[in-house]
């Protein structure tokens, strides 16, 4: 079968051409601006990729197109689409009916930590010698990919709220069907096509309706919105998963050793220590994450010894607060925090690894919701913890960011220009400095422009000790 894509160059997207193309079909796709590392990965796969959204890649006609959210209305090829009335779906509707179908689903859900979540929960399954398929937006080390076919039974899925495609408005992971599910946690997010938190619950509880009585539910018991949520029916047995003394909670844990930054932390089931965790990711976020995996992983007949073994020997995420470079004693990370709750975690969890150290603080506004404005308000004390913030404001970001720059005093400053930014930095940065950059997005480039900054500087002698 020939599979055609729109919108190929997305983690999702990128994902179902590679099992497709696992599955023994013939994949060919198009996208505007495909870079590396999704082009390498596709060209690596021997995807054709098309630049543009011409009408002619139709010809000949694939047997069928799978159109990612990305495409709406008014694409020459959407329209040469619906006027040939050629046969089209969604990536999640194409998923679910040549991949899912017979598996055991495995879907994460939540506001944060979904990537993080699957990722852990793949590689537990992994170790475990399960060999399971996979479709995460976000590369976990262990794997070095984002997607794979794998072996039947189990088949664990990021399962995001965004919507469907232009044809299909319903949040992706309806399609899923999971026999397990995690809930993570939920807040108001996607402010472009939810009004409010109240709609976001509504979705969430369509996701609840359809996980079956004999499956599991895995859920974040220190979450009043999820608790709401699970309020307005749930027909499957539940697990609470949370830090020490969560109500509700079956699963939780605490820190222990020399380090409060989470790295090393105990396991509990229903008050009763299983074990005892140390790994190379920081923060309590991330020991929620583990936690809802161990949960999860179990209910797929995974023990519990099993997955503190595994996680043992995770390696992180891409862009999960990944070390891009150190120079002159300043290191730089890159990390995809792009929510006020999200950003405050990754400060708090980086502050109690590096102590008394400086923070240096960059963020992006780049996700629709904060490009919107929605959460500028709760911005600036996100971000208090950290010794100094950049913020960057482009010139078509659509509200004011001085007040969030006000608000953090002499703390705060703000940049219309990524290169100026990047010297900027180099500029304030001295040895013994944590730079984080924060963006759901590339930021132009602005790691490896800082990087070369700073070399540039330590090379002269200039970098401030």
């Amino acid at each position: 079968m020939h599979v055609h894509i729109l919108g190929i160059s997305g983690t999702f997207m990128g994902g179902i051409a590679a099992i497709a193309r696992a599955a023994g079909h013939r994949v060919t796709g198009s996208d505007r601006n495909v870079y590396p590392p999704m082009s390498t990965q596709l060209e690596s796969l021997g995807i054709d990729v098309i630049q543009g959204f011409e009408a002619a890649q139709l010809d000949p006609a694939p047997d069928i197109v799978v159109v990612g959210n990305v495409m709406t209305r008014g694409y020459p090829v959407v329209e040469a689409l619906l006027e040939r009335g050629l046969p089209y779906t969604s990536g999640p509707e194409w998923l679910a009916r040549e991949v899912l179908k017979n598996r055991w689903v495995l879907a994460v859900a939540g506001t944060h930590g979904k990537t993080t979540t699957s990722s852990v929960l793949t590689w537990i399954l992994e170790h475990a010698g399960l060999a399971p398929g996979f479709l995460i937006g976000g590369v976990p080390a262990n794997f070095d990919t984002s997607a794979r076919l794998g072996r039947e039974p189990f088949f664990v899925i990021e399962a995001d709220e965004y919507d469907t495609a232009f044809f299909d408005k319903r949040a992706k992971f309806v399609h899923y069907r999971p026999r397990t599910a995690i809930l993570n946690n939920l807040e108001y997010d996607h402010a472009d096509i939810y009004p409010d938190v109240a709609s976001i619950q509504r979705q969430f509880h369509h996701l609840v309706r359809i996980v079956p009585g004999g499956g599991r539910i895995v859920w974040n018991s220190g979450d009043e919105r999820l608790r709401e949520t699970l309020a307005m029916g749930c027909w499957t047995p539940l697990e609470g998963f949370a830090r020490a003394g969560g109500k509700d909670a079956l699963w939780t844990a605490k820190p222990v050793g020399s380090v409060d930054d989470y790295s090393q932390f105990e396991v509990l089931e229903a008050g009763k220590p299983r074990g005892t965790v140390q790994w190379s990711l920081i923060g309590a976020h991330n020991m929620e994450n583990a936690l809802a995996a161990i949960a999860a992983a179990r209910h797929a007949g995974v023990t519990v010894e099993q997955s503190i073994d595994a996680l043992q020997s995770f390696q992180g995420v891409a862009r999960r607060m990944q070390v891009r470079g150190e120079v002159g004693g300043v290191r730089v990370y890159d990390d995809f925090a792009h929510h006020p709750t999200a950003i405050t975690t990754t400060v708090d969890g980086l502050r109690r690894r590096v102590g008394k150290a400086r923070i240096i603080a960059v963020l992006e506004p780049r996700s629709n919701t904060m490009r919107m404005g929605v959460h500028q308000e709760t911005l600036a004390a996100s971000l208090s913890d950290a010794d100094e913030v950049w913020l960057y404001a482009p010139p078509d970001i659509g509200w004011n960011t001085d007040a969030v720059v006000a608000a953090l005093g002499p703390r705060g400053h703000s940049s219309r220009d990524i290169d100026s930014l990047a010297s900027d930095l180099a500029r304030s940065a001295r040895a013994g400095d944590h730079v984080l950059i924060m963006s759901n997005g590339g930021f132009g480039g602005l790691h490896g422009k800082l990087l070369a900054q700073l070399e540039l500087r330590s090379r002269a002698g200039s970098l401030s000790e």
